[in-house]
């Protein structure tokens, strides 16, 4: 039995500029990068095409998504629910009275802890609102516990 004596041959080992036929070879890393690559140029061309396109119908030449920008930013942003909840309560308080409006306040405290923190805020805008709609004397009138003394303080700091 004669021995090999090529030591690239020896234990079954090919040379390492030799690709295998299982493709560990240079073409295997260039299929690699292509993978990785590809998709992402592919992505990016097909955006850049379809923001050329004037989908509008007219042939201005801005960009769709240049309108799109501007449509969204003129959206208006969603309201806190403690703006939400003081709007409706001065409207209430325009349309039937002010022991309304801070009964329901006390009521939306009771039903959302989290408003609590803003109770203080929407019962002085009550009482300022008060006074505009009553006057000083009988704004005082309706104040209430609610929220500590807000409401007498939103009602003393209308009076100026």
């Amino acid at each position: 039995m004669k021995h090999s004596t090529n030591p690239s041959t020896r234990h079954g080992r090919r040379p390492a500029d030799r690709p295998t036929r299982h493709g560990r070879g240079p073409a295997r890393r260039i299929g690699r990068t292509l993978a990785l690559v590809l998709p992402v140029v592919l992505v990016l061309s097909g955006t850049l095409a379809v923001a050329r396109v004037p989908w509008s119908g007219s042939d201005s030449s801005a960009s769709v998504l240049a309108a799109s920008a501007e449509n969204t930013s003129s959206r208006p942003a969603s309201r806190a629910p403690q703006d939400v909840l003081r709007d409706k309560l001065l409207l209430e308080l325009q349309e039937k009275d002010a022991g309304v409006a801070l009964t329901h306040l006390q009521e939306a405290v009771n039903g959302r802890p989290s408003l609590a923190r803003h109770c203080a805020s929407i019962a002085r805008a009550l009482g300022r609102a008060a006074v505009v709609k009553y006057g000083a004397s009988r704004a005082q009138s309706f104040s209430r516990p609610v929220c500590d003394t807000s409401f007498a303080t939103g009602v003393a700091g209308g009076r100026g």
